[in-house]
């Protein structure tokens, strides 16, 4: 490591060192970011791309008195290095450790937790009305990429920061433009954003002019002040449509990202600013690893890597959920042209690439736009084509108005693939899959799916796709479980799968952790106990006849879920047994009333007790307390 990184252990240390020594410090900086990730993982080649955006912020700004807000967050590894975490590094992403995001519980420099995107304007204009409420002095800063831009929630603020009355003090906003967002970005704004990058400086041009006039003697203040006021001002005669100053932000740049001498000159002029000013910076996602430069996305979130060579560490290419349902799009597609295929930016995440090559014309990329996304979709099936929007459980979330009133009301036929469904594992409180149970099944029309498998997943595609209504199919993250591939009895309309038969319990497994239910079921006979199995397959509508009929044969029903139990199937099988005055006891095993902190799946499941062991012990612990009550009877 770097003589200079060392010198950096808590807030505000980058201001003791000389400015001669900045590029070094960003050598360093790059190479401890490269060197750490390769064994962590994490998202390398966006904190590659801000470390002289970063490194300005910090050498400008004191903190924790100043405030920086991350758009999204996965970009703030250096800002995290900088106000003394960088020895945590080794611990990012693990159980306990350093968290990839912004978060408020672990430093007082994180003044606002993010993880999903555009939110920083928002959250930026909060800080700044309230600062001047106070009557305080304090920056608040906010770094928002070209991607997150293209969010409806950054439109939003933007409207409301032309309106507020932030101009009494500064709110600087930087723009951090390297063309992409995961994927590369797309709409009108990406294509506005390309325009001013390939104009000269506006902003250098417009000062020179005004430095001219205030130098002739007499009259030139007073035509500077003119043409100041001119809605023909300089920057309508050379840069039309200037969106930002339109809007009564003033716009500087564009400004080279990865210089940081000009990063600082840009930032210190805005401290002094009256009024909200955007810093235009130009960046390069990956900046400092070629590869990486090369090949943005797959550098964006990724796991352990060979330094030299890019590859991923992780053994072998075993087949995931995405992959599965990837495969069954194109064939489905093949099949019936009325398909298309809608993506809010993440066409690889998702599993669209393959669609995008064969059938361009079918596929869409909204942007980072989810809202937008089902709207659109709900008026394509209105117009008798078939949509697939595939999108994360965690960022389906912010569509859910939308889901309810524009396609559930109207029982619109719009096929959800809720990728990324229940525990995610290391990117922590904000991606876990964990609600999409909770928040799509109090919804009329829609049909609520989970296969246990990849094969169930695809038939469950086939099935999905011919229903004249609203669907939607929840999966998780990871490779495909194999274990009950023998088990494969047709897909029917609410109908759930009996795997085994039991005396003792019966396992109601939700989607893929049938794993370990299954593995369950094999331990308890180990001990003694009989139980059965059952492959839910329809959250909604479940199997209300099949529930009935386990009531009366066995003397507790075991729900398992990775969903949080408040409004999960567990709870909603409890009302029904209720309504129907079943003598039975239920057990529902899923996620208590928190969010999810970042760990291995593995772990997580343990910490909740929903993996094999921990279902055994709570089965025996139940069965134990059913006896005791019976013998006292």
């Amino acid at each position: 490591m770097g003589h200079l990184l060392n010198r950096i252990n808590a807030p505000n240390d980058i201001k003791k060192i000389s400015p001669r020594s900045y590029p070094a410090l960003a050598a360093e900086i790059r190479a401890f970011l490269i060197n750490n990730v390769s064994k962590t993982g994490g998202h390398l080649a966006s904190n590659l791309g801000v470390v002289e955006i970063t490194m300005a912020l910090h050498i400008c700004l004191t903190l924790p008195e100043d405030k920086i807000i991350f758009d999204v967050g996965h970009q703030s590894y250096v800002h995290k290095m900088l106000t003394g975490r960088r020895k945590d590094f080794p611990t990012l992403r693990k159980k306990d450790g350093l968290c990839g995001f912004p978060k408020r519980s672990e430093s007082d420099c994180d003044c606002f937790g993010t993880g999903h995107s555009s939110t920083s304007l928002s959250a930026a204009l909060g800080f700044a009305t309230a600062r001047d409420l106070r009557g305080t002095n304090e920056v608040i800063a906010a770094v928002i990429g070209d991607g997150a831009l293209s969010g409806g929630m950054a439109y939003e603020a933007l409207n409301n920061l032309a309106k507020m009355r932030v101009n009494r003090k500064n709110l600087i906003i930087i723009l951090n433009d390297n063309k992409m967002s995961i994927a590369e970005n797309v709409g009108g704004m990406s294509g506005y954003l390309s325009d001013l990058r390939s104009r000269q400086s506006y902003t250098e041009f417009k000062q020179n002019v005004e430095t001219t006039l205030n130098n002739i003697p007499k009259v030139g203040k007073n035509m500077a002040k003119t043409l100041k006021r001119s809605k023909d001002s300089i920057k309508s005669l050379f840069v039309p449509g200037m969106l930002f100053e339109d809007m009564g932000i003033t716009y500087y740049g564009p400004v080279n990202g990865h210089d940081l001498n000009a990063m600082i000159q840009a930032i210190e002029r805005a401290k002094h600013h009256k009024g909200p000013i955007l810093i235009h910076a130009i960046t390069r996602k990956g900046k400092g690893y070629e590869i990486a430069e090369k090949h943005p996305e797959k550098f964006h979130g990724l796991g352990p890597f060979d330094v030299k060579t890019g590859d991923c560490l992780a053994s072998g290419q075993a087949k995931t959920y995405t992959d599965a349902f990837s495969e069954s799009l194109l064939e489905l597609a093949a099949e019936d042209e009325r398909i298309v295929a809608i993506t809010a930016a993440m066409p690889a995440g998702t599993g669209l690439h393959p669609f995008k090559t064969k059938y361009p014309e079918r596929f869409f990329d909204v942007g980072i736009a989810e809202e937008h996304a089902v709207t659109f979709s709900g008026a394509m099936a209105a117009s008798g084509m078939r949509p697939v929007f595939a999108v994360y459980s965690s960022f389906l979330q912010r569509g859910y108005d939308q889901i309810l009133h524009d396609v559930c009301l109207q029982d619109l036929p719009v096929f959800f693939a809720v990728d990324r469904s229940g525990l995610v594992g290391a990117d922590g409180e904000t991606h876990q899959g964990i609600f999409d149970i909770s928040y799509l099944s109090n919804i009329p029309n829609l049909t609520l799916m989970a296969p246990k498998d990849d094969l169930e997943l695809k038939e469950m595609m086939r099935f999905g796709l011919q229903l004249p209504g609203p669907v939607a199919m929840k999966y998780p993250r990871g490779k495909v479980y194999t274990g009950l591939h023998d088990h494969r009895e047709p897909i029917r309309l609410g109908k759930s799968e009996l795997i085994c038969k039991g005396q003792h319990a019966v396992i109601l497994a939700v989607g893929n952790i049938i794993e370990e239910c299954a593995a369950a079921v094999t331990a308890l006979k180990e001990e003694g106990v009989r139980a059965g199995l059952v492959n839910v397959r329809f959250l909604k509508p479940f199997d209300e006849d099949l529930i009935l009929n386990l009531a009366e044969e066995y003397p507790l029903i075991v729900t398992v879920e990775e969903n949080q139990l408040t409004g999960g199937f567990g709870q909603n099988l409890s009302a029904f047994l209720h309504k129907q005055k079943a003598d039975v006891r239920l057990l529902s095993l899923g996620i208590p009333d928190c969010y999810v902190k970042h760990a291995t799946v593995k772990e997580q499941r343990m910490m909740y007790g929903i993996d094999s062991s921990s279902i055994c012990q709570s089965i025996s612990r139940e069965l134990d307390r059913i006896r005791e009550e019976n013998s006292h009877e």
